[in-house]
């Protein structure tokens, strides 16, 4: 053996064009379109992530670097004044869909009279609140899109009160980066913070004019639709304020943190 050649490292079967589709197809949603306008090429990926795709792990790098820097970008684009839009009561889709990990029959039924709100993180005021104290806040409601990542979409009416109402009530560090959920289903999310202050931003309590029912999310469940849909945590039982990333239950399984619409 020829001491001074290099010895050449074996490459895994890479299927690049099935890598590729994969790419475009979280390029090509609308929240992601900055890449490029679909002129993007596999090599340019690579070199602007830094990664080489010889194998299996190399592959998850490199795809997982491509979505923090699309959170990235999502982040550079929000911006916190501008609304979604929004419907009248004709064009609102009945009946609204359920969507969840689990089946309708199995949504939490959580006892409203012994509910606690559980406040923790960077607040001045980490008292618990009732469902009677949030029911006092000042008073929102929206008819606007629901956008599922699957592909799918439909409008409904919400009501509840601003999320920056309640923020400022618990005395939030609005300069923290992020806003964390814990839900009775063992759902968990986080949002920016731009996106929490951001005045479409509802902690709903009724659906449709009613009492938010367990499928839509009872007892309270966050409206954002500047997010898609797996961003807006149900069945909340816990908000914190932090400047640790806390993740996502989907978004711990390789989905985009920020999920613009």
């Amino acid at each position: 053996m020829n001491p001074l050649k290099p010895i050449k490292k074996p490459r895994l079967n890479i299927d690049r064009e099935s890598l590729i589709i994969d790419v475009r197809r979280q390029l090509d949603k609308p929240s992601r379109r900055l890449f490029g306008q679909r002129i993007l090429t596999l090599g340019g990926l690579a070199m602007m992530t830094g990664c080489t795709l010889v194998d299996d792990k190399s592959v998850d790098t490199f795809l997982t670097r491509i979505s923090h820097m699309n959170d990235t970008v999502q982040g550079w684009l929000f911006d916190p004044n501008r609304l979604a839009p929004t419907y009248t009561e004709a064009q609102i889709t009945r009946p609204f869909p359920f969507n969840a990990f689990y089946g309708v029959d199995q949504a939490p039924e959580v006892d409203g009279g012994s509910f606690r709100l559980k406040i923790s993180g960077l607040v001045q005021n980490k008292n618990v609140w009732t469902l009677q104290d949030l029911n006092a806040l000042p008073k929102a409601e929206q008819i606007t899109r629901h956008i599922c990542v699957e592909g799918w979409s439909a409008i409904g009416r919400w009501g509840g009160t601003p999320f920056s109402e309640l923020l400022k009530r618990i005395g939030a560090d609005t300069s923290a980066k992020y806003v964390g959920f814990k839900c009775a289903d063992d759902y968990y999310e986080s949002i920016d913070m731009p996106t929490a202050l951001h005045p479409q931003t509802l902690l709903t309590f009724t659906y449709d004019g009613q009492l938010l029912p367990a499928k839509y999310g009872y007892p309270m469940k966050l409206r954002m639709p500047t997010k898609l849909g797996y961003k807006n945590p149900k069945h909340i039982m816990e908000i914190f304020v932090t400047n640790t990333f806390p993740g996502g239950y989907w978004v711990d399984q390789g989905y985009n943190w920020f999920g613009g619409s």
